[in-house]
C-alpha cells in the first residue's frame, strides 16, 4: 500500500501559514517540555516559558481569571441539579439567568438550530441596537464557534475561481492569509501608517485597488471585499468615525463587501478619548447600502473565553437570498458549540446596575481593564526607551507591535539561516528568556522593517519587561550595536 504524502493533498493547504501558532509557538512547547522532564529542566536560563504570543487570557502562566457571573451560569447550564445545592449561595439573578436559558435550550449536549438558539440571537440582536441606537434583526445573527470560524465562512463563500481579491491591512492577522490560502483567494494588502498611530490610509487602499485594474486579462483579480480590523490586531489602533465613514464610502464606490472584525471593541485602554464606534452605527447614520459583516466574539474583552469557542456576526444589507446560502453553510457544520452559545448570552446580557451579580462583576471586569491599561503604557514606554526599538502606545486590544532597527550583522546571520531578522530575534529572546513572541514577518510589514508582536496579559510586568530589556541590550552588544 502507497503511504500518502503531502504531494497526494489539496495543494492549496500547503500554502497555509499561522505565525501566531507556527515556528516560534513549537519552539516554545518544546522547551515547556525540556522544563517539566527532570533530565533538562536545570539546563535552561529560565524557569517558565511565557506565552505572549497569543490572545489567550486564561491560559497557564497569564492566568487572567474567568468572571464569575459567566462561569456560574455555565456551571448551572451544565449541570442543572446543581441549582438544589447552590440556590441559596450563587446570586438571585445567575439562577434566574440559568433556568430561563435552560428552560429554551434544555440539555447543552443537544444540537440547536444551525444560526444558533434563537432566545440567544434576540439577545444579540438587542445588545447591537441599544450599542449603536439603530435596529438589529435576529434573523440576521448568525452564532458562530468563534469569530474566526464566521471570517473563515465568509471568505469561502466569497471567493470564487475567478481570481478573487480581498483588501487586508497590513500588518493583519493571520488568519486571513492563511483563509485565502485554504480557499485560493488572493490578498490584496494595504499597509497602515506606523508613523501615525498605525492609522488606516485611504490613499493605500486606494493604490492597492488601482493595481488590479492595470492587471492584464490573464492575471486580473476582482476585489470583493474590504477587511477592516477595528480595535486593530496586531497594532490596537482604532479607527475615528471620519475614516470609517471614508471607507464605507469606498466601499459603496467599487462594491466592496466589507468586513469589520471587531472582536476587540471591549478592549480600550483610554475610553474617554478614543472610544469605539461599531461600522453597523455608520453605515445605518450614512443609510448607505453597502454590505456589511460585522464580528464579535468571547474569546476577548474581559471574558477571555476562548476555549469555549463562541461568537457570532451580523449581516446588514445582505440581501435574503445570501443569507440563505450563509445558512446552508452553517448547516453543514449542524450548529456551534451551546457552551459557547451559552457565553454569548452572557456576554451581551451582563449584569444590569441593581441586579445581585452587577456588585462583582464590575469590581471584576474594571480590574481587568486597568491592569491590561497598565501593562500596555509601561510596556510601551520602557521598550520605547531602548535603542533601535520604537512602540506605538496602543489605545486598544491585547497587543504591542514594537518596531526594531536590527544591526546589520544580525540582519546578515538571519540571511545565512534562511529566516527574517525579527525571526531570528524573537528565537534568540524565546531561548535566552522563555518569553515567546510572534515575529512582524508573520504578520506583514513593509521590506527592510522588523517587528514583533507580544501580549500585554503578562502579570507580574515589571520582571516581564525588564527580560525584555535586559535581552535586547545583550543581542545589540552580541551582533555589534547599531551602526
Amino acid at each position: 500500500m502507497r503511504q500518502l504524502t503531502s504531494a497526494d493533498l489539496n495543494p492549496a493547504v500547503l500554502n497555509v501559514q499561522y505565525a501566531v501558532r507556527g515556528e516560534l509557538a513549537i519552539k516554545a512547547d518544546e522547551l515547556n517540555e525540556k522544563l517539566k522532564s527532570q533530565e533538562h529542566k536545570d539546563t535552561l536560563p529560565f524557569k517558565k516559558v511565557i506565552n505572549s504570543n497569543i490572545g489567550n487570557p486564561q491560559q497557564k502562566g497569564l492566568d487572567q481569571p474567568p468572571i464569575t457571573f459567566t462561569r456560574q451560569v455555565a456551571a448551572l447550564m451544565e449541570y442543572p441539579p446543581l441549582v438544589d445545592l447552590v440556590k441559596d449561595k450563587w446570586p438571585s439573578d445567575v439562577i434566574a439567568r440559568a433556568q430561563q436559558l435552560h428552560s429554551e435550550i434544555g440539555s447543552v449536549g443537544a444540537y440547536s438550530h444551525s444560526k444558533g438558539i434563537p432566545l440567544i440571537r434576540k439577545h444579540v440582536a438587542q445588545f447591537i441596537s441599544e450599542r449603536d441606537g439603530y435596529p438589529s434583526d435576529p434573523e440576521d445573527i448568525f452564532l458562530t464557534a468563534g469569530a474566526s470560524a464566521g471570517v473563515s465562512l465568509l471568505l469561502n463563500v466569497l471567493i470564487t475561481p475567478n481570481r478573487t481579491g480581498i483588501l487586508i491591512p497590513i500588518p493583519q492577522y493571520p488568519l486571513y492569509t492563511a483563509t485565502l490560502a485554504q480557499f485560493s483567494g488572493v490578498a490584496l494588502p494595504y499597509h497602515l501608517s506606523e508613523l501615525d498611530g498605525w492609522s488606516t490610509s485611504l490613499t493605500e487602499i486606494r493604490t492597492a485597488l488601482a493595481k488590479t485594474e492595470s492587471q492584464s486579462e490573464g492575471q486580473k483579480v476582482t476585489p470583493r471585499a474590504l477587511v477592516v480590523i477595528n480595535p486593530g490586531n496586531p497594532t490596537g489602533a482604532l479607527l475615528d468615525v471620519q475614516t470609517m465613514e471614508e471607507l464605507v464610502k469606498l466601499c459603496e464606490e467599487h462594491s466592496l463587501v466589507l468586513l469589520a472584525d471587531e472582536v476587540y471593541q471591549e478592549n480600550l485602554h483610554r475610553r474617554d478619548a478614543h472610544p469605539f464606534h461599531s461600522f453597523k452605527q455608520v453605515v445605518r447614520r450614512l443609510n448607505s447600502p453597502i454590505q456589511l459583516i460585522s464580528f464579535h466574539s468571547i474569546s476577548k474583552g474581559v471574558f477571555g473565553e476562548c476555549g469555549r469557542r463562541g461568537g457570532y456576526f451580523e449581516c446588514c444589507n445582505i440581501s435574503h437570498d445570501v443569507r440563505a446560502l450563509l445558512y446552508k453553510m452553517v448547516s453543514v457544520g449542524l450548529c456551534p458549540p451551546l457552551s459557547g452559545q451559552v457565553g454569548v448570552d452572557c456576554l451581551v446580557r451582563p449584569p444590569k446596575a441593581g441586579e445581585p451579580s452587577h456588585s462583582l462583576w464590575k469590581q471584576e471586569t474594571d480590574a481587568i481593564h486597568a491592569a491590561l491599561a497598565h501593562r500596555t503604557q509601561l510596556m510601551a514606554a520602557r521598550l520605547n526607551a531602548l535603542p533601535g526599538v520604537s512602540c506605538v502606545d496602543s489605545p486598544g486590544a491585547l497587543y504591542l507591535y514594537p518596531k526594531l532597527e536590527l544591526p546589520p550583522n544580525a540582519v546578515e546571520a538571519a540571511r545565512k539561516l534562511g529566516k527574517d531578522a525579527d525571526t531570528l530575534y524573537a528565537l534568540e529572546l524565546l531561548e535566552a528568556t522563555g518569553i515567546c513572541v510572534v515575529p512582524g514577518s508573520g504578520f506583514g510589514q513593509k521590506d527592510g522593517e522588523h517587528h514583533y508582536r507580544l501580549t500585554c496579559l503578562c502579570p507580574g510586568v515589571e520582571e516581564y519587561v525588564g527580560m525584555l530589556e535586559n535581552f535586547h541590550t545583550q543581542f545589540l552588544q552580541k551582533y555589534g550595536g547599531m551602526q
